[in-house]
């Protein structure tokens, strides 16, 4: 379905007016051809708060991408600008930072961070005729809900409910399972796919709810110890706050059964942050930079170098889908000949991309981006990388 741009046709009447004033013409004083507009990427992730490092994050991602390509010369010669806004982590905030890089005229937009601001921002980028390209989020909504030309980079809550119930059946062997869930559209939606996905005969035996801004979680552990469980889940997005405090508050706690966080959960940050005396933890994600295989890709090796000299440290996971956002979008555009919505959306879904941060990734036909997905964990402040977990195409595709 195209949609129209009324915002961009009167800029575009507006341009042609200025230039017909200017005697027809975009070229220079010298009579040489006049640079092209640049592209703008406009960013919505939170700044501020108990989620601004990992906002930051992603947005220092975006920005050593878009230096590594401007460097090269840019899309077909147009040089790209990034134009960001704080959403604080609120819905309210995300809507008025998407309304105001609307009014900059910026070409897509990649963010929020989380589900509830991402699914908050889809109607205005929809009326403004704008992309969403979500980096982060993972409520299954994000797809062919309000926005159906929506893309997504991060694994949605399907593969992340397939991921941990098929480790935590088949390799853990657990047979009672607790659930901590984030009391939103992320952790509600998450929990969820987990039930969905678990054998019918693993019984969840506990499930504790709590809110993103919490940082105190010993009652909840008490209640999950009391039911008795073979394995515990959790899903909990605050990556500078609650999820290392949780992971504090288990291992002084000395849970004798395995632990699972949701995937995209555990990042360096989380690690660090959690420091000595946390419980062991296992999880699944899709991005390990400095490790095999993705230490052997060009791209990825360029992206971490990159980032290093401009941030000081290597990149995380939430640092490399903002780097890989802006990756396929690259492509996409210069694929496709325009920066127009339903053009580069077109020029991504149900497409393959051979050279990424990534390496090579595909699109599902609804936006979803495809990769694999390896099982890991941490002890110590260590990372050891296991088995890759294999996700039907099926899966994907939810």
């Amino acid at each position: 379905m195209k949609f129209a741009n009324t915002r961009r046709a009167a800029l575009a009447i507006a341009a042609v007016g200025a230039l017909t004033l200017a005697g027809c013409s975009a070229a220079g004083d010298d009579g040489e051809a006049a640079p092209a507009d640049p592209l703008r990427i406009g960013v919505i992730v939170p700044l501020s708060g108990a989620a601004g490092p990992n906002g930051g994050h992603v947005l220092a991602g975006i920005e050593a991408q878009v230096s590594l390509i401007n460097d090269a010369g840019g899309i077909d010669g147009r040089m790209i600008e990034v134009v960001s806004r704080d959403d604080q982590s609120t819905p309210a905030t995300g809507v008025s930072a998407a309304t105001d890089l609307v009014e900059e005229g910026v070409d897509v937009v990649m963010g929020g961070w989380n589900s509830p601001v991402t699914l908050a921002i889809q109607p205005v980028l929809v009326r403004a005729d704008v992309l969403n390209i979500t980096s982060i989020p993972q409520n299954a909504s994000i797809l062919g809900g309000a926005d159906p030309t929506a893309i997504r980079m991060n694994a949605g809550n399907a593969i992340g409910g397939y991921t941990a119930a098929t480790y935590i059946a088949e390799e853990l062997g657990a047979q009672r399972v607790a659930m901590m869930l984030q009391n939103d559209a992320y952790g509600i939606d998450a929990g969820a796919f987990v039930r969905q996905n678990l054998p019918d005969s693993v019984e969840v035996v506990s499930e504790e709810l709590f809110e993103y801004t919490d940082t105190d979680f010993r009652v909840a552990i008490s209640n999950v110890v009391a039911s008795n469980p073979d394995a515990l889940y959790t899903a909990n997005a605050a990556e500078s706050s609650g999820q290392p405090a949780l992971m504090q508050q288990l291992g002084a706690s000395n849970i004798d059964f395995p632990y699972f966080a949701g995937t995209g959960t555990v990042s360096h940050t989380v690690i660090d942050a959690a420091g000595e005396g946390s419980v062991e933890t296992m999880s699944a994600d899709l991005y390990f930079g400095d490790v095999e295989p993705w230490a052997s890709y060009p791209k990825n090796v360029t992206f971490m170098e990159r980032f290093e000299e401009q941030v000081g440290s290597m990149p995380d996971k939430f640092a490399a889908l903002g780097g890989q956002s802006v990756d396929v979008w690259a492509q996409a555009v210069a694929n496709a000949g325009s920066a127009e919505r339903q053009a580069v959306a077109d020029a991504i879904y149900g497409q393959t991309f051979e050279d990424t941060i990534l390496g090579s990734v595909s699109f599902t036909g609804h936006g979803q981006q495809m990769f694999p997905m390896f099982a890991f964990s941490v002890s110590d402040g260590e990372i050891t990388v296991l088995d890759e977990i294999a996700i039907p195409e099926e899966v994907w595709e939810q």
